[in-house]
Parts: structure tokens; sequence; C-alpha cells
């Protein structure tokens, strides 16, 4: 499973303010075991039906978006560093993974996908025959 697809076009939207330009990623985890993959993405603050998880054309997507709790701004002193706003992840998925069958689980600020392999397909015996 590759990481991570370059995004040319997520810069040039952000640079020219498109309303849809992701303003953060969160830290994913991939893991793989002979049953299939496990991905587990940092979400907290993040409500599960502000997240989408699509599987296309090969390609697993994870898009969603963070909102924070906008307060009045008081005198004094304020440090923001929790950043809100929309986000997206994509992962390009092998061929031997069961798309239709993947499932995803939010618990505790992390999205958990569990994507499972198709079974290895065996080699074929081919009997000769003699004439």
């Amino acid at each position: 499973m590759s990481p991570v697809r370059y995004e040319p076009w997520t810069l040039i939207d952000q640079i020219f303010g498109n309303p849809r330009a992701v303003s953060w990623a969160p830290s994913v985890d991939v893991r793989e075991d002979q049953d299939g993959f496990t991905v587990q993405a940092d979400l907290p603050g993040v409500e599960p039906k502000d997240i989408q998880v699509t599987a296309d054309d090969g390609t697993l997507t994870i898009r969603g978006e963070r909102r924070l709790d906008k307060k009045e701004a008081v005198k004094g002193f304020q440090r923001l560093e929790r950043v809100e706003g929309s986000f997206l992840r994509r992962f390009t998925l092998p061929d031997n993974v069961k798309a239709e069958e993947i499932k995803a689980r939010h618990a505790n600020g992390v999205l958990e996908i569990v994507i499972p392999k198709q079974a290895a397909a065996q080699p074929r015996r081919v009997n000769i025959e003699v004439n």
C-alpha cells in the first residue's frame, strides 16, 4: 500500500484561496498482516459525521473537516495551535484487496479502517494428456 499520492493541485488551491483546499493532514499508520491492511488516522476533535472514507478505482480516500468552537476574543493572551479546516489523505490500494468489504470505525479520536485481502491464487497443476 503506497503511503501518499502527490497532490499538486492542493498547494495551488491553498495559494489561491479555493474553499475546498486542504488545511491539514492527519497522521496515519498503515499495517499489513496476512489477512489485510489496517489504517489508523489520528483525528482528535473530528466528529464521525464529518469524515468520509471512499474506495474507488484503486484509491482509498479519507476526507473530512475539523471544526473548532469559535469563542469570542477576550482582551489578553490567546494562543491557538490546533488546526481546523478540511483534510485529505489518499492511498493507492493493491490489486489483492476486497474493496467491497472495507470497514471503518471511529473511537477516541482515532479512525481505524480495516481492508481485507483476497485469498492468494494458488497455482493450478495442469495434467498432460498422452495420445
